[in-house]
């Protein structure tokens, strides 16, 4: 008797393609081969999320608010001397992933297989050399299986348009499958379209669309403050400054951009390359520049020292090799075909960034507290408010990042089959969030002001002390010739053991 086990066969497929967001709502297809899982070959047509038609109470059928998966000109290939039998059915198979465990069975408990078997077939419950499926409990129309097969000598086949409309909000899978060990060098080409009722972006990057429309209003806003307090003061904006404003402004221009790559996307369904390598590389920049200011405040630079000396080939190393490694990382996941990497090599991408990361934030914290000693030290009370106040926000944020890597670990362990995509754009969102709410802190620090100058480096022989009449007195130069002032220190009275007051007669008589 067929039995259903709790698992599909090729579930780790479907985990690898979960990790990765696709590249596009038009999945094309350009002579992909079919690779063979247990008794069946496969070609894995995409994953996404996709939200449930609008309700249309008329009874019209409008395409605006209609959510669908349609096929065009998807086409079989196979070899010329290949071609000389009629084949098996070529599937394609169309499920939303709670329903994964309809797909395959098993002949009295043995192993598990996809493609019905000859014993199988002798209990009835499939035809041989087909994809067993049983209907879903709450569905029965689900999930889609149909197919075509080869006839005498064609070399092509190709399956008829159709579009499946989506009535129920889910994450849904298209695989094309086969059974036929004679179509082992198989391709298929052409494309399948993905739609949401609001456009082409894939479910769980929807919301993304309009995070970065706020995110783009908010660094608007902080640009308004950063750059009228900037023109208005700018005889006093001194180099750290600049660097800020330089910040603010990669900021706004990556939210742009990231707003109108995923407007493009939702419009056309194909990801605008163009776009999205500008908002990748301008992201780059920005998270390049903004460690490499936060290490340069941190060594004081521009407050307590004009320069960074011997370290700055060192820190413009770092910067670069941080540059790259994001670069690269970031590119894979959103202009290249990422589904197509394995997760080792994920893996190698992201070990390089979160390394330099580690290092960026050991260096940082190492030196501020060199820097806070070097401000006690000389008891520069102003400066040294200001970098007590910055190391707590940088160590809250430190405390928070860590914090949300382990629930990002918790979330994605838990959420194996990606069934909680509809709050997977938390994640990415919360990291331009921490950064913007940093950046925030230290415009409110370092902005600028009629007392800006005071906050930047100047001689150190001028800025022993700081000028805070609460703490201390500075002793202003006498007018006092040095002959005189010498005679008078040498003429102070110096009380001896016995309590007397000695010295002073012989002193004046020596004079």
């Amino acid at each position: 008797m067929l039995k259903l086990r709790d698992s599909f066969f090729f579930l780790p497929i479907l985990c690898f393609c979960f990790v990765f967001i696709v590249d596009g709502s038009v999945h094309e297809y350009n002579g992909e081969k079919f690779v063979g899982k247990g008794n069946a070959f496969v070609v894995h047509g995409g994953s996404e999320g996709i939200y449930s038609s609008f309700a249309d109470p008329y009874n019209v059928t409008a395409t605006i608010g209609d959510s669908y998966i349609r096929f065009e000109k998807v086409t079989f290939r196979r070899p010329k001397e290949a071609a000389n039998f009629s084949s098996e059915a070529i599937q394609a198979v169309v499920f939303e992933v709670e329903d994964r465990d309809s797909i395959g069975g098993s002949a009295y408990g043995g192993q598990r297989a996809v493609c019905c078997t000859a014993d199988l077939a002798k209990l009835g419950v499939c035809l041989e050399g087909e994809v067993i499926y049983r209907p879903s409990t709450e569905n029965p129309n689900w999930p889609k299986v149909f197919g075509i097969s080869f006839n005498g000598d064609d070399e092509v086949a190709t399956l008829r348009s159709r579009s499946i409309k989506i009535t129920k909000t889910g994450m849904y899978n298209l695989y094309f499958i086969h059974c036929d060990v004679n179509l082992k060098d198989l391709t298929v080409e052409g494309k399948t379209i993905w739609k949401n009722p609001n456009g082409y972006l894939p479910g769980r990057m929807a919301p993304l669309m309009n995070f970065y429309g706020f995110m783009s209003l908010a660094f608007v806003i902080l640009g308004i403050f950063w750059f009228s307090q900037y023109a208005r003061f700018w005889r006093e904006i001194f180099p750290l400054q600049n660097c800020i404003t330089l910040v603010i402004t990669l900021g706004m221009l990556e939210m742009a951009l990231w707003y109108f790559d995923y407007a493009e996307f939702n419009e056309s369904g194909i990801r605008p390359v163009g776009i999205t390598m500008w908002a990748v590389s301008f992201g780059t920049i920005k998270r390049t520049v903004s460690r490499i200011i936060i290490l340069m405040v941190s060594m004081g630079y521009g407050v307590v020292r004009p320069t960074l000396g011997g370290l700055t080939s060192k820190v413009i190393m770092l910067g670069a090799t941080f540059f790259l490694a994001s670069e690269v990382l970031e590119v894979v996941e959103n202009v290249g075909a990422v589904s197509d990497l394995s997760g080792k090599a994920r893996l190698f991408l992201v070990l390089p960034v979160a390394i330099l990361d580690a290092f960026f934030i050991l260096w940082i914290f190492t030196s501020l507290s060199a820097t806070l000693n070097k401000l006690q030290a000389r008891r520069m009370t102003v400066k040294l408010d200001i970098y007590r106040k910055f190391t707590n926000a940088l160590a809250v944020a430190v405390i928070v990042s860590v914090g949300w890597i382990c629930y990002e670990l918790y979330f994605k362990l838990n959420d194996v089959y990606n069934e909680q995509w509809q709050s997977a754009w938390i994640i990415p969102a919360f990291w331009q969030v921490l950064s913007f709410s940093l950046l925030c802190v230290i415009c409110v620090l370092w902005a600028p002001s009629q007392n800006s100058m005071r906050y930047a480096y100047s001689d150190e022989a001028n800025e022993g002390f700081d000028k805070d009449d609460t703490t201390l007195t500075l002793i202003k130069p006498s007018s006092t010739p040095m002959k005189d002032f010498k005679s008078a220190a040498e003429a102070r009275p110096v009380q001896g053991h016995n309590g007397a007051w000695n010295g002073d007669l012989e002193e004046d008589k020596t004079v």
